[in-house]
């Protein structure tokens, strides 16, 4: 397939502010992206107001009170055609009523939670394969918060974290929903010090691009080939394919692991990425945002 054909758009966020807490239902309640921010990019790229948007809190503990919390944050903002979706096993990734909600839909949008527990429930479904031809062959958005971020890409981080040493095996990797192979992305990048996690990840998949995203701090991904930071934060981007140490793959579990020769890049709102050629443009002091 021919990346410059896809029409859809991809909108991972880093996660918002959780005041230093992992307590999943603080985060619930607590949506600094919402306002003028990148929950507002969202309803943009969507359509405006009136698009039809369809929250999955799939990856969510307490579905229905997050379900609820984005009910009211889409609606502060005037939209008119906010749906719930709950999927709650896989057997609701093939239920014909589900399937057409997102058949109809111009939008989509993950929660934070789990990201395994989207893959578990959705992976493979019918509901899965609907979004990726709309991915391809509308401009359907396909947005998410944290877990609901990281679940895009192939390579999917799954877990683990240590913020004090960098060791194979601290991070664990499992099968995404595959919108955005050329990627691997994790969340909370900068609050809950992620930089080993996602170097290893990179580390295991050297022709991969990692991109670590702070709190509210998102990237418009547009044709698989191109992403804008939007959001106040920062999104790190690192790029193995020039390394000149990377011994992963003979490295023996739970070893001192070390990378020399790794790029990366701090990004900002505005700045642009091209994920062929790995380039950067960086926004001019007097260029307006769009």
């Amino acid at each position: 397939m021919d990346d410059s054909c896809v029409k859809g758009i991809l909108i991972p966020i880093g996660g918002n502010e959780d005041k230093g807490s992992r307590n999943e239902l603080e985060e619930a309640y607590s949506f600094d992206f919402v306002g003028d921010g990148i929950l507002s990019h969202v309803v943009k790229q969507a359509g405006g107001l009136e698009a039809k948007i369809v929250v999955i809190p799939a990856a969510s503990s307490i579905p229905e009170e997050v379900a609820q919390n984005y009910i009211d944050a889409f609606e502060k903002l005037g939209c008119t055609n906010i749906h719930i979706l709950h999927i709650l096993k896989k057997e609701d990734s093939e239920n014909p009523i589900n399937i057409e909600l997102i058949q109809s839909a111009n939008a989509v949008m993950f929660s934070g939670g789990n990201q395994s527990k989207i893959t578990k429930k959705m992976l493979g479904t019918t509901i899965h394969r609907v979004m990726l031809d709309k991915f391809i062959n509308e401009p359907f958005v396909i947005a998410g918060t944290s877990a609901g971020a990281m679940v895009m890409s192939h390579q999917m981080i799954a877990g683990g974290t240590n913020k004090d040493s960098f060791r194979k095996g601290v991070v664990d990797m499992g099968k995404g929903l595959g919108f955005i192979p050329e990627l691997i992305i994790d969340s909370h990048f900068i609050r809950r010090g992620r930089f080993g996690r996602l170097t290893e990840a990179v580390a295991k998949f050297p022709d991969l691009i990692g991109v670590g995203l702070a709190e509210d701090t998102g990237i418009i991904i547009r044709n698989k080939r191109e992403f804008q930071v939007i959001g106040s934060g920062m999104a790190i981007v690192f790029d193995l394919r020039e390394a000149t140490h990377n011994y992963h793959e003979i490295l023996e579990f739970n070893t001192p692991m070390t990378v020399v020769g790794m790029k990366t890049h701090v990004l900002s709102n505005g700045d642009r990425f091209e994920i062929d050629t790995r380039t950067i443009k960086v926004l001019p002091m007097n260029e307006a945002f769009v």
